[in-house]
């Protein structure tokens, strides 16, 4: 699923979108997602003047319509064969929620993850709400080369790394990184576990110094891998926004490409 807003990063998020379906012939569902009219209206009370209430509507309105023209545009131009287009009407989040548990993975591009442009509460929603895997494509994002797995043996890392399987099989090579620090579960059982699932993997300790996220995002870099498959948000959303966290750290990197789950 890849969620368009109309802008000019829909090409880029389909493209990617259909990167990752065509190993498995699987469908790509471009679903736009235009601004709520009904998240506006409780903005309006009694002491809003009619006149200017119907204005606004209707400009939101006109909006979400040269927005929806704008989307299909983009999904007209993928030039990948099973795809779908889907356009969001009020409630749009609810709408969305019901696409996003129907699939497999939700696509999204650098902007919308770090709280910018129209679909940013998007991603908060599908990701955290709706707890589905996402992947957040930056340039290179390709399989078939170096994927790393993030691990310290939690539920999050747990989800991530079972939901990365069948993305972990077109890898070249798939390498475990875990740190010294991290809770005591053994790299090796999830090693195995991904032997009994026909993907051989290398172990390695990040035995640096300090936060894990910087020292996953070099350890990233001297792989030249170009997916890292990670948990989401393993401590409290409040806790993380106000200290940082390792999730905010790895959206604010330019490298490589993330398959998070929460």
């Amino acid at each position: 699923m890849a969620p368009l807003s109309g802008g000019t990063g829909d090409r880029e998020t389909l493209a990617a979108a259909a990167m990752l379906a065509a190993p498995f012939e699987a469908e790509v569902a471009g679903v736009y997602t235009p601004a709520d009219v009904a998240d506006v209206m409780p903005w309006m009370g009694e002491g809003f003047l009619g006149g200017v209430h119907t204005t606004a509507l209707e400009s939101l309105r006109e909006a979400a319509a040269v927005g929806e023209r704008h989307a299909q545009a983009a999904m007209d131009g993928c030039g990948y064969a099973r795809k779908s287009f889907i356009s969001l009407k009020t409630p749009v989040w609810a709408g969305l929620s019901a696409e996003a548990r129907l699939s497999d993975v939700v696509v999204f591009t650098n902007d919308p993850p770090r709280g910018r442009g129209p679909l940013a509460e998007s991603f908060q929603q599908i990701v955290v709400d709706e707890q589905r895997p996402v992947f957040i494509a930056r340039e290179g994002a390709a399989l078939g080369g170096v994927m790393a797995v993030a691990w310290d043996g939690g539920k999050e890392a747990s989800r991530a790394a079972r939901l990365a399987v069948p993305l972990l099989q077109q890898a070249s090579r798939v390498v475990i990184l875990a740190g010294v620090k991290a809770r005591k579960f053994d790299p090796a059982r999830l090693q195995g576990y991904f032997t009994a699932r026909g993907v051989a993997s290398d172990v390695q300790l990040l035995e640096e110094p300090g936060e894990i996220g910087p020292c996953l995002i070099k350890a990233c870099a001297k792989l030249s891998a170009n997916i890292l498959v990670a948990g989401a948000f393993g401590h409290p959303r409040l806790q993380e926004f106000i200290f940082g966290g390792t999730t905010r750290t790895l959206l604010g990197a330019d490298h490589p490409s993330l398959f998070l789950s929460h």
